[in-house]
């Protein structure tokens, strides 16, 4: 197993470019099964959620061909509809297959979706869109079967601004018969970026960006080229990392219009930034101001930086709360931080930090993807060596964290533990 080593109290200074990202490129690897024929998806982050769907795009039955940082999918081959147990139950992505399937074979079955465990994280809205749509859907213990014999448009209203529920009723409704109007759609940056990716198919969409997305359904779609926008949230875990070792940075490539959440949260630790459209350059001077943060829906704080913002209030020079409002488990990070000289009290949804200045290092455990990045960063303001196990986790978003890490002058490793 790999075990991140990290020395700590490094200041951190350079350029960077930012990888693909991840929340994006998922579900449009996933939205290329709806048509028959070749799609070029560029700025592909070599991560191992990609390398897991790739493993089930295969599986059904396509060809895909990934060089660099492009990925040649052949879709003409898919002829099963069954997600493989093994890698489904590896990434919660896996349940965004729903949708594809069901507009590509009119049937699909999967297990309930892995990943990082975080909370309840329920499918219901994923199931409830898709029946309204007139799909039929039966659980056998472990397993759902979905089968749409009527593919049909239709309004329907989201509970909750979802994501993963937005994603499979939005690309059901590419294949369905008809007009689909989803109410109450999510609207993180992920939505977009998958609404033009199958605009460049050929479906029309109108509302890209609000909560009220109109789709043209039944249209024959195209083979097309698609570029992935840079990950919004390694991106911020770089500059929370900044938060707590001082410096200067310039990470480019990165979605700057759709980070507001996340750029007020560094701003408020002291952290001085000037943006332009693909581009962020950050100094931070000293130890960081305590912050009062409440994760939600897009365009609020973003959940999936929460864990960082909790490693940077860790070392703020004051008292921070921390607010969490989508999924209760992402304060299972805080055990950690404590374990390292972190003062965190966990009351109902929230965090009450005391910022204590540096921490002291030692051996933590990632129990998810982004509480793992957090503990990183929460390594580069020790005093003393820390050791950071539960790199598979991290390895699941991050293409490369202690090689980008160590270019901009920390001093990290990966290790065989």
């Amino acid at each position: 197993m790999s075990v991140i080593r990290i020395q700590g109290l490094k200041s951190l200074r350079g350029e960077m470019k930012i990888q693909g990202s991840k929340n994006a490129v998922l579900p449009v690897m996933a939205a290329a099964l709806l048509h028959e024929g070749m799609i070029v998806i560029k700025n592909i982050p070599r991560i191992q959620d990609v390398f897991c769907m790739i493993e089930i795009l295969e599986a059904l039955g396509c060809q895909c061909q990934l060089e660099g940082h492009e990925l040649v999918i052949d879709t003409r081959g898919l002829c099963r509809s069954q997600v493989p147990d093994e890698a489904g139950g590896r990434m919660r992505s896996s349940i965004m297959l729903l949708g594809p399937l069901l507009g590509r074979l009119r049937q699909a079955e999967t297990c309930y979706p892995g990943g990082c465990v975080i909370g309840r994280r329920p499918i219901d809205l994923h199931l409830a869109a898709l029946r309204q749509m007139g799909v039929e859907i039966c659980s056998e213990g472990e397993t759902i079967k979905a089968f749409a014999r009527n593919l049909q448009g239709t309004d329907l209203s989201l509970a909750f601004p979802s994501v993963g529920a937005t994603e499979n009723a939005l690309m059901a409704a590419v294949a369905a018969r008809g007009i689909t109007r989803i109410r109450g759609a999510a609207r993180e940056p992920e939505i977009e970026v998958l609404c033009r990716f199958c605009e460049s198919m050929g479906v029309r969409i109108e509302g890209i960006g609000s909560g009220f997305l109109t789709v043209y359904g039944g249209t024959k779609l195209h083979d097309c080229e698609f570029t992935v926008p840079g990950d919004r949230i390694v991106a911020g875990t770089y500059l929370g990392a900044l938060a707590v070792t001082g410096g200067e940075l310039c990470l480019q490539g990165v979605p700057a219009t759709h980070m507001a959440g996340t750029l007020g949260a560094l701003q408020q630790t002291g952290c001085i930034c000037e943006i332009d459209p693909e581009c962020i350059c950050a100094r931070m001077d000293g130890r960081p101001y305590p912050v009062n943060l409440s994760t939600g829906p897009y365009p609020e704080f973003p959940t999936d930086l929460q864990s960082v913002m909790l490693a940077v209030a860790s070392v703020a020079d004051g008292y921070s709360r921390i607010q969490e409002n989508i999924f209760e488990e992402r304060f299972a990070t805080a055990e950690e931080l404590k374990k390292i000289g972190a003062h965190i009290t966990i009351k109902g949804g929230s965090a009450h930090v005391i910022g204590k200045y540096p921490l002291v290092g030692g051996e933590i455990w990632a129990s998810d993807l982004r509480g793992g990045a957090a503990l990183v960063v929460a390594g580069l303001a020790s005093e003393k060596e820390s050791r950071i196990h539960g790199y598979s986790y991290i390895s699941r978003g991050y293409e490369d964290i202690c090689g980008d890490l160590t270019a901009l002058g920390a001093e990290i490793a990966l290790e065989e533990d």
